[in-house]
C-alpha cells in the first residue's frame, strides 16, 4: 500500500514549499479539498521511483488551547491516519512556544515523526539547531526546502521501512552482462506466463465508492449489499483505513471498498457522512474501478473536481454515479445534464448513470458499467493489432513536421494494464505535439472501443546504434580527407 506523509508545524516554516517541491518531481496532481478541513493540501510525489501521498496540514500556531483547537479540527486527523509524520521546524527563527505544543501532542500520538529543520542555507547549522534537541524527536534533519537540498535524503531515510533495498554486490563487467541477459530472459518468460495464466474474468473487481459528505455513499453500499446479496461480511483491508466487503451479483464477484464503514441498516442515521480524504486516496490507489458518487442538487463542485483529478491521475476506471436523482423537476434534470456536459466534458470515457441510492432506482444499471470499464482496462490487446491502429491514425492524420522532419512512428505494443498504456517507438516521437498526441489517445480509444477508463500513451525514442560509437575513417576515406585539406590550404 502506498506510504502516506504528513507534514505538520508552525506557519511559515516551509511545509508548503516542501509540498510543492516534493509534487512537482512527478508534476503530480495537487487536489485542494475546501472545506472539509481547512487550508489541507493532498498530492502525490515519487522521490527515487519511491512513490507516496503528501500531505501539507497548515499551520498550526498559538499557545497550548491554540494548538489543541487547530490539532483537532485540522491536523489530527491526518496525523493519525499518516504512516509517517515530517515535523517542520525554521531553524532561522529558532525554537518557539508552539514548537513545544506540537512536540508534545506528537509524542503522545506515538506516530513515526522525523524533525525536520527547514531553511538552513547560510547558516551554521549545528548551532542553529541545537535548542531543538530538547524536543525530544531524536535526530534532526537539516534541509533547504526552498534550494530543494537534503529532501531526497530525507525522503529516502523516512521510506525505507516501505520500500526495502537489497543488499548491492560488486559484479565484474562480464558477471553484470550475464546478470543483464539472464535478468532480461527470465522478465520476457515471466510476462509470457503471466499474459497465458492471466484471466482477468476469475479475479474479483474492487470498485471503490468515493465522494465528498453526504452525497449517498453509505447509503448506496448498503443498497448495493441488500439486493440479491449471497455473501457480505466484512473483511478488515490490508490498511485500516478502509472496510473491504466481498459480495457476489450475478455470478461475478466484487470487492467494495468502502470509506465511511458499512454499518447495518438500522445504524445508519447519521445525516453527514464522517469522510476521510486519506482513506479515500488509498481506496483509489487499490481499486481497479472507481464508482464516483455526485448529489444531483448541489451539482458539481470544486471537490469533486478535485477528486475527479486524483482518480484520472491513478489511473483507474471511472463509472459516475448522480445520486438524489428522484423528486427533481425536469427543469433541474436538465440543468443539471447541461452543467455535468460543460464541467465533465474531459471525462467523455466514463459512463454517467442517474439513480436513487435511497430507493434503489438505477443502482442496478452501475454493475454493466462496472465490468464493462474493469473489462476495458484489463483487455489485453496483441502488438499487431495496436501498431495496425498506429499506422491508419497516422494515414489518416499525418504528425506534423519536426525541425523540418517527418515524425515516424515504428510500431506500438502494450506497456500495461488498468489502465491501458500503448507504448509506441519511432524517432523524434517525444517531441509530438500535445494536441498529436491526444489525437492519438482518442484514436485508440475508439478503436478499441475502450469505456470507462483512460488510456495512456506513452513515446520511447528509437536507439541509435551508432550514438557512442566513435567515427573511424578507413585508409580511403583518410586519403579522400587529406587531399581535400591540401586543397583547402592551397585555395
Amino acid at each position: 500500500m502506498i506510504p502516506v506523509v504528513a507534514l505538520v508545524g508552525r506557519p511559515n516554516v516551509g511545509k508548503s514549499t516542501l509540498f510543492n517541491r516534493l509534487t512537482r518531481t512527478r508534476d503530480a496532481l495537487v487536489a485542494d479539498f475546501p472545506g472539509l478541513t481547512r487550508d489541507r493540501k493532498y498530492g502525490r510525489a515519487e522521490v527515487e521511483g519511491q512513490e507516496f501521498i503528501i500531505i501539507d496540514t497548515g499551520g498550526i500556531d498559538g499557545a497550548e488551547d491554540g494548538v489543541e483547537t487547530h490539532m483537532a479540527s485540522q491536523s489530527l486527523q491526518a496525523i493519525e491516519e499518516a504512516d509517517i509524520v515530517l515535523f517542520l521546524v525554521d531553524a532561522r527563527a529558532g525554537l518557539m512556544p508552539a514548537d513545544q505544543g506540537i512536540a508534545k501532542h506528537l509524542r503522545s500520538r506515538k506516530k513515526k515523526t522525523y524533525l525536520v529543520a527547514n531553511k538552513t542555507d547560510g547558516i551554521d547549522i549545528d548551532t542553529s539547531i541545537g535548542d531543538f534537541y530538547s524536543l525530544g524527536l531524536g535526530e534532526i534533519h537539516s534541509i533547504a526546502a526552498s534550494h530543494g537540498r537534503g529532501i531526497t535524503q530525507l525522503i529516502e531515510q523516512c521510506l525505507k521501512p516501505f520500500y526495502p533495498k537489497e543488499e548491492e554486490v560488486e559484479l565484474t563487467d562480464e558477471e553484470e552482462n550475464a546478470a543483464y541477459w539472464a535478468a532480461m530472459e527470465a522478465e520476457a518468460l515471466e510476462a509470457a506466463e503471466e499474459e497465458e495464466d492471466f484471466d482477468p474474468s476469475t479475479l474479483p473487481i474492487k470498485m471503490a465508492i468515493v465522494g465528498r459528505p453526504n452525497v449517498g455513499k453509505s447509503t448506496l453500499t448498503n443498497r448495493i449489499l441488500g439486493e440479491d446479496r449471497v455473501i457480505v461480511f466484512d473483511m478488515p483491508g490490508t490498511t485500516r483505513d478502509s472496510i473491504y466487503i466481498p459480495m457476489e451479483r450475478d455470478g461475478r464477484e466484487y470487492i467494495i471498498i468502502d470509506t465511511a464503514g458499512v454499518r447495518k441498516r438500522g445504524k445508519v442515521t447519521e445525516t453527514v457522512e464522517k469522510f476521510s480524504v486519506i482513506k479515500t486516496l488509498k481506496a483509489i490507489e487499490d481499486s481497479n474501478v472507481v464508482l464516483l458518487v455526485i448529489d444531483a442538487r448541489e451539482g458539481i463542485s470544486d471537490q469533486d473536481l478535485s477528486l475527479l483529478g486524483f482518480i484520472l491521475n491513478s489511473g483507474r476506471s471511472l463509472v459516475i454515479a448522480v445520486n438524489k436523482w428522484d423528486g427533481m423537476s425536469q427543469e433541474d434534470r436538465d440543468h443539471v445534464k447541461d452543467m455535468l456536459e460543460l464541467r465533465l466534458g474531459f471525462v467523455d470515457f466514463a459512463r454517467i448513470h442517474f439513480i436513487s441510492a435511497l430507493h434503489g432506482s438505477g443502482v442496478g444499471n452501475l454493475f454493466e458499467s462496472i465490468q464493462e470499464a474493469y473489462e476495458s482496462a484489463t483487455r489485453r490487446v496483441s502488438t499487431s493489432m495496436l501498431t495496425r491502429i498506429m499506422k491508419m491514425a497516422e494515414d489518416d492524420h499525418q504528425p506534423p513536421m519536426i525541425r523540418g522532419r517527418r515524425v515516424k512512428m515504428k510500431y506500438a505494443h502494450a506497456g500495461g494494464h488498468n489502465p491501458p498504456i500503448v507504448v509506441i517507438h519511432g524517432n523524434q516521437v517525444s517531441d509530438l505535439a500535445d494536441s498529436y498526441k491526444r489525437y492519438l489517445m482518442n484514436y485508440f480509444r475508439k478503436s478499441l472501443k475502450v469505456m470507462g477508463t483512460p488510456i495512456r500513451i506513452q513515446f520511447k525514442e528509437s536507439v541509435n546504434p551508432f550514438a557512442d560509437k566513435k567515427n573511424v575513417l578507413t585508409a580511403t576515406q583518410l586519403r579522400k580527407r587529406k587531399r581535400l585539406l591540401s586543397h583547402l590550404k592551397k585555395g
